[in-house]
């Protein structure tokens, strides 16, 4: 008996959201590696994407840069649009994007829950909830009628399962996506498409880096991890592209805890 390679993903194309630098950007260069039939980048940021799409093709695989902001239903709409006419349908979605902490309003993030203003709990759910629920509403009915089913695979956190002190709205968000996609693995599952969720501990990536680099901080978080070490962002795409292949074909539904034991720790 001839085995073949139980992570080949058998020329299904590929989208992967949020994909120009850290998680998304190892996920995409696995999946790309295990024959996925074409690679679409998705990042807010056009030259990410574009450099991360180049740096697929220098590999000797395919892929197209598809820029847009999750958080818009139309221009998530245009991105599947883009991906059908160079790959078309999409047989993996990855819903990487998503944004927590400080950026653009450091008076939001450092302020307590009850001192934000409720107008501005949108800027964390429109990408980690809103986000996650325009691209699988985009994707899913050509993912349907092309039959063979598909993978739906989205990056949580570990803050929306047991929640984080300072960062309520955003745990509520991954919370409410892990909420969805358990709903949709039920809808989903008799087209033989399975929707699972990898929840993720503290992981070093561009954005979290400078924070994480503080050493007294780190030595505090990796008190709480059964591993004695930080995540990377290859920790999440060896998951993602198991979850996206024939080997993961009978799982869904469910939230994959890659985190160093930190769950198993409390």
């Amino acid at each position: 008996m001839q085995l073949a390679p139980i992570l080949d993903l058998k020329q299904r194309p590929a989208l992967v959201t949020g994909a120009g630098q850290g998680i998304g950007r190892s996920i995409a260069l696995q999946l790309a590696a295990h024959n996925a039939g074409g690679v679409v980048i998705n990042d807010f940021h056009p030259q990410r994407a574009e450099e991360v799409a180049d740096e697929i093709r220098s590999m000797g695989f395919d892929a197209i840069a598809a820029p847009a902001d999750v958080s818009d239903a139309q221009q998530v709409r245009a991105m599947l649009s883009i991906a059908r006419d160079r790959f078309g349908e999409i047989g993996i979605l990855v819903n990487n994007a998503g944004n927590a902490g400080p950026s653009q309003r450091p008076d939001i993030s450092a302020a307590p829950f009850w001192d934000v203003p409720a107008a501005d709990w949108d800027r964390w759910f429109s990408v980690n909830l809103y986000g996650v629920m325009h691209c699988c509403h985009a994707a899913l009915p050509s993912m349907v009628a092309r039959g063979g089913g598909g993978r739906i695979i989205t990056i949580l956190s570990d803050a929306g399962r047991v929640g984080e002190a300072g960062l309520e709205t955003y745990s509520a968000a991954k919370a409410g996506a892990a909420g969805f996609l358990r709903a949709l693995a039920k809808s989903t599952g008799r087209h033989s498409i399975t929707v699972n969720m990898i929840s993720m501990g503290a992981t070093v990536t561009p954005t979290s880096e400078d924070a994480l680099s503080n050493e007294d901080l780190q030595r505090k978080m990796l008190q709480h991890y059964v591993i004695r070490r930080l995540g990377t962002p290859e920790d999440a795409a060896a998951m993602a592209t198991f979850l996206a292949s024939e080997a993961a074909g009978w799982i869904t539904g469910q939230t994959i805890p890659v985190n160093g034991g930190y769950s198993f720790a409390l």
